[in-house]
């Protein structure tokens, strides 16, 4: 579901077939001569790219397409590193675009996790994520949001647990991150994202499934840190389907266990 610019939504999907959702077999069968293809594919690539690493030399600029957006450095900054705010979501971004996209990526896992359906949780996360003048209206708007009612239809109680045995999972994973709009007291990023959501459970009827979206944060420099003005969601861009071995119920809940997440900053 959708709250609209200012709100975000918490994806649910049920099963478009009977029998068990964490069987074994594969989203889209594959014949063994396209496997073969595929993997002698990869190995050309390979060879290809460890030759085009060792070659060196030329205009990088001009190889690489001059405007093409390319992937942040890793080496050191200088800047100093952000760091777990009062509720575990970083904190302390640097006054600058970098910070500023930053601050969007760490903020649509925070907006997009199960801890926003708890609602303990969620008054933590809104106070950290959101300017102090908005924190009032979207508390309020996501309680009658994410009310009893809802937190039942994907099954779970009012205070956002899974039934004993199962495990509600929803993590989100940025890919990138492009500013569209930045002055020293405000900035627009898109967050590109891929996430996972539904319930780990043998029983269940909304089991783990992916999705690809885009969220669109307006952040805001405040109280000497970039927080979240107002934000939107939107539908992919989304790749085709692999052939991946879907897990079971177990494997997926042992897997939000013991895998923890990441601070993302440059």
């Amino acid at each position: 579901m959708s709250l609209g610019d200012d709100t975000g939504r918490t994806r649910t999907r049920l099963p478009e077939a009977s029998g068990d959702p964490y069987g074994g077999a594969r989203r889209n069968g594959r014949s063994s001569s396209r496997s073969l293809v595929t993997v002698v594919g990869v190995v050309v690539l390979l060879i290809a790219a460890i030759a085009f690493a060792n070659r060196g030399g030329g205009d990088s600029d001009a190889e690489e397409g001059g405007d093409a957006p390319k992937a942040a450095a890793t080496a050191p900054t200088g800047e100093k590193p952000v760091t777990a705010g009062a509720s575990g979501i970083p904190a302390g971004f640097t006054h600058d675009r970098q910070g500023a996209e930053s601050a969007a990526a760490n903020y649509a896992v925070a907006l997009v996790s199960a801890d926003i359906l708890k609602p303990d949780r969620r008054a933590e996360i809104v106070r950290q994520v959101f300017v102090a003048d908005k924190q009032a209206s979207l508390e309020d708007r996501f309680d009658k949001a994410y009310s009893k009612e809802f937190l039942s239809s994907i099954g779970l109680d009012e205070n956002g647990n899974a039934a004993p045995g199962e495990t509600y999972v929803s993590r989100t994973m940025p890919i990138g991150t492009k500013v569209t709009g930045y002055s020293e007291t405000e900035a627009g990023v898109d967050v590109w994202c891929s996430g996972v959501f539904g319930t780990a459970g043998e029983k269940t009827t909304n089991p783990v499934t992916s999705d690809w979206f885009t969220m669109t944060l307006q952040l805001r420099w405040a109280d000497g840190d970039w927080k979240v003005d107002s934000f939107a969601q939107k539908d992919g861009p989304a790749p085709v389907p692999g052939d991946d071995k879907a897990s079971t119920a177990e494997e997926m809940a042992k897997a939000v266990q013991e895998y923890g997440g990441f601070t993302y900053a440059r």
